[in-house]
């Protein structure tokens, strides 16, 4: 009887230390599932957080990409230092992400605010760049209306120029004088004409200023040069000049009449001092700086 008692209570001692050792199973298991559990929870966010991170590194240097395009379409030096002042911030703080710890989520989101801020502030100069081009395209335009009108000016300045100078040069042309009715009569000391050289002794050079209204009048000075036929200057002094076309040329006789604009006629002689030969000869008529009439004249032996 008491070792069946004894028997039993063996029995009940070893269930109990089963039931315990279960028991104690169970919780280890528990334990561990809810360790295991966590770190994979621990796992997922601190990939979460690297994911977040690099995402902000990508935002962050998107900025200071975009703020270094608008540098180059800025011409304001006052704000391209600002552009810049601005991108040095955004690399300074892309930098300190890249260096803070993945599970700093109070910096980490810290510095997702001041890139919200950045943002801001690049739409801002976004609008005050736009602001700027628009005004930069409309100068660029009223420049290039300037130019148009300055060149349509400039033309028609020199249109008005080339019809000046043409009307000048009509007026200059009408207004100048001319000779007709140019004959030279060789003749002896009796104011006879003769036909032979050795009996010449003077040419009696005639010709008609023409009436013109509108060539100035008064007192003028006519020039001629009798040209022999090796085309040497009839003179009586080498030091009879007169300007012509810039230059100082020789005159064989020369004449001062009036002119009131009517018809003038006009004698000139030249006194035989030379040996003449035969050929051809011309005669030059000058008047106000103009070659005003010419006329060729033989001499026979």
């Amino acid at each position: 009887m008491d070792s069946e008692k004894k028997e039993n209570k063996d029995i009940n001692k070893l269930s109990l230390l089963i039931v315990a050792i279960i028991v104690l199973l169970l919780v280890i298991g528990g334990a561990a599932y809810y360790i295991y559990h966590q770190k994979q929870q621990m796992s997922d966010l601190v990939q979460t957080f690297d994911l977040e991170k690099e995402s902000l590194e990508d935002e962050f240097n998107e900025l200071s990409l975009q703020y270094e395009g608008y540098k180059f379409s800025v011409n304001n030096d006052s704000l391209l230092a600002l552009l810049s002042t601005e991108q040095a911030k955004v690399q300074r703080l892309m930098e300190e992400l890249r260096t803070v710890k993945t599970t700093n989520a109070r910096r980490i989101s810290e510095l997702k605010k001041e890139l919200e801020t950045l943002r801001k502030i690049m739409r801002n100069y976004v609008i005050q760049i736009d602001s700027l081009n628009q005004a930069n395209q409309q100068l660029t335009k009223e420049k290039e209306q300037a130019v148009r009108r300055y060149q349509q000016a400039s033309s028609s300045a020199a249109q008005l120029t080339k019809e000046l100078e043409k009307q000048t040069e009509r007026v200059t042309l009408a207004s100048r004088l001319d000779a007709t009715g140019i004959t030279v009569t060789p003749i002896n000391g009796r104011g006879k004409e003769v036909k032979k050289i050795k009996q010449m002794e003077q040419f009696a050079v005639n010709f008609r200023i023409v009436k013109n209204i509108t060539a100035p009048v008064g007192e003028k000075t006519i020039y001629i040069r009798l040209k022999k036929p090796d085309d040497d200057i009839l003179v009586k002094s080498r030091a009879n000049v007169f300007a012509f076309e810039g230059k100082e040329i020789n005159y064989s006789m020369k004449k001062m009449v009036e002119y009131d604009g009517e018809e003038l006629p006009v004698t000139m002689y030249w006194n035989i001092e030379e040996f003449l030969s035969p050929g051809t000869y011309r005669v030059d008529i000058f008047a106000d700086g103009n070659l005003i009439g010419q006329k060729k004249f033989d001499l026979e032996k």
